[in-house]
C-alpha cells in the first residue's frame, strides 16, 4: 500500500499514456557499417557495440580514423551532445548518451535517436530503457543462434510511458521527481564505487610495502619447509560421476561444483596448479577454504600450523611474480616440485600476525560480499533497482 499511495501522490491524479520511441523523437538514422582506413596515429575514435555499456560510451580499446574518413562516413549527419546510441548487433539493445564531452567520434551498427525535450527528460528515459523490462524485451526477439539482431522498427515501437502528457510543464516534473529518487541511488553507488577503488590502490601499497623485505631483514625458506603439502589426497572425479550434494569441490580458480561427499576437512591454502590464470592473475592464484571440501588434481592443497601462517602465504604468493616457477606456455603448470622451492620469507609470528591483522582488514573492506564496500555497493544497487521497479511500472491502458 505504501508504494501505490506514493506513486498516486506523485501522480496526483495524471494519467499515464503510453507512446511509441517514433513519437517522442525529432530525429534518427542508423549509424551504418563502414571500412575506413585504422591507424593509431589518427584522431577520430572509430567505435562498435562493444563500447556501448551501462548508459556510457567505453573509449577504450578503440581504433581510430582521419577525420576526412570521418567526414566522408558521417555523411553530415553530425551525433550530438544528448543524443543516444543503441546497440543493434550482438549485445543488442545496449544504450549510451552521448555527452559533452564525446562528440567527434563515429562508429557502426548502431541506431541513432534523438528525443524531444518537450516531452520526455533524457534521465528518465535511461532509467526506463536500462530496465528489466527492456532487457527482457531485447532478449526475447534474439534468433535461435543467440545472435542478436534489431531492426529500426525493433526500436521505434517500443512504448514508453509518459505521465500527464496533456500538460507538459507538470509531466516534466513528475519525471524529474521520479530522476531525481532514482538518481540518488546511482549517485551513492558511484561515490562506493570509488571510494571502492581508492581503498584497493591504498590496500596494493600497503601489501607492497608489508611484503617486501630487505635482504637480511627476515629469514627465508622454502615453501615445502614451512608448509604440509596433501596432494596426494586429491581425488579428480568427472562431472558425469559426480553425486550432487553440499560440498564445495574445488578446482584452479575456486569452487567448481557441489557434491555428497568430502576428502579433507579442516582449514587449507589452495594454490593454482595449471590453467591461464597463472600467468593472467585475474583471479587470485592462493585462496583458503575450510570445512569439508573436495579438491581434484587442479589445485595443489597445503596446511599450516595456524591460521597467521595460512593467511600470510596466501598473501604473499597472490603477491609473488610466480613466472619463474612455471613450465609450459599453452598449458601454464606450477609443478609440485616448483611450489615447493618457492623461496618465502618467514618473519616471527609476532610480525606475521600484524601483517596478517592489517591486510585482512583491507581484504575484507575491499572483497568482502557480507561486510565490505562490494556488499554496501551490492545493498544500494538493489535498492536502486526496487525504487526502479516501483517508480516505472506504470500500468497500460486496460490492464
Amino acid at each position: 500500500m505504501m508504494e501505490l499511495s506514493f506513486i498516486d501522490k506523485l501522480l496526483d491524479g495524471a494519467e499515464v499514456e503510453w507512446k511509441t520511441v517514433e513519437e517522442i523523437i525529432v530525429d534518427k538514422f542508423w549509424i551504418m557499417p563502414a571500412t575506413p582506413k585504422f591507424n593509431e596515429d589518427e584522431e577520430i575514435p572509430y567505435i562498435t557495440s562493444k563500447n556501448i555499456r551501462e548508459g556510457h560510451i567505453n573509449f577504450e580499446k578503440v581504433k581510430f580514423i582521419s577525420r576526412s574518413d570521418y567526414l566522408k562516413i558521417s555523411r553530415n549527419r553530425p551525433i550530438l551532445a544528448g543524443d543516444f546510441l543503441i546497440s543493434m548487433i550482438g549485445t543488442i539493445g545496449e544504450v549510451a548518451r552521448v555527452k559533452d564531452t564525446d562528440l567527434d567520434f563515429y562508429g557502426q551498427n548502431m541506431y541513432l535517436i534523438r528525443l524531444d525535450n518537450n516531452l520526455i527528460n533524457s534521465d528518465f528515459f535511461l532509467h526506463f530503457f536500462d530496465s528489466p523490462k527492456m532487457k527482457n524485451y531485447f532478449n526475447s526477439i534474439k534468433n535461435n543462434s543467440g545472435q542478436g539482431y534489431l531492426k529500426s522498427k525493433d526500436i521505434e515501437n517500443l512504448l514508453i510511458p509518459i505521465p500527464c502528457l496533456d500538460n507538459p510543464k507538470k509531466s516534466l516534473e513528475i519525471q524529474n521527481q521520479i530522476v531525481s529518487i532514482l538518481d540518488t541511488f546511482t549517485e551513492l553507488t558511484t561515490e562506493l564505487t570509488a571510494e571502492l577503488t581508492a581503498r584497493k590502490k591504498q590496500y596494493s601499497y600497503y601489501r607492497d610495502q608489508l611484503l617486501t623485505f630487505e635482504e637480511g631483514e627476515v629469514e627465508w625458506k622454502k615453501l615445502g619447509e614451512i608448509a604440509e603439502n596433501l596432494d596426494s589426497m586429491r581425488k579428480p572425479v568427472t562431472s558425469g560421476v559426480r553425486e550432487f550434494g553440499d560440498i564445495p569441490y574445488y578446482g584452479a580458480s575456486g569452487i567448481v561444483d557441489y557434491v555428497k561427499d568430502y576428502i579433507f576437512e579442516g582449514d587449507f591454502l589452495l594454490i593454482s596448479e595449471d590453467g591461464a590464470n597463472l600467468v593472467a592473475r585475474n583471479t587470485p592464484i592462493a585462496f583458503s577454504v575450510s570445512g569439508k571440501i573436495w579438491v581434484n588434481n587442479h589445485a595443489h592443497v597445503l596446511k599450516f600450523n595456524t591460521y597467521e601462517e595460512r593467511r600470510f602465504l596466501e598473501f604473499y604468493l597472490n603477491h609473488l611474480d610466480l613466472t619463474p616457477y612455471i613450465s609450459g606456455s599453452a598449458q601454464p603448470k606450477l609443478n609440485q616440485k616448483n611450489l615447493n622451492s618457492i623461496m618465502v620469507p618467514n618473519p616471527l609470528p609476532s610480525e606475521k600476525r600484524r601483517i596478517v591483522t592489517i591486510l585482512d582488514k583491507f581484504d575484507a573492506l575491499t572483497t568482502s560480499i557480507t561486510e565490505g564496500l562490494p556488499s554496501e555497493i551490492e545493498l544500494r544497487q538493489k535498492q536502486y533497482e526496487y525504487y526502479r521497479n516501483m517508480l516505472l511500472s506504470f500500468p497500460k491502458e486496460g490492464v
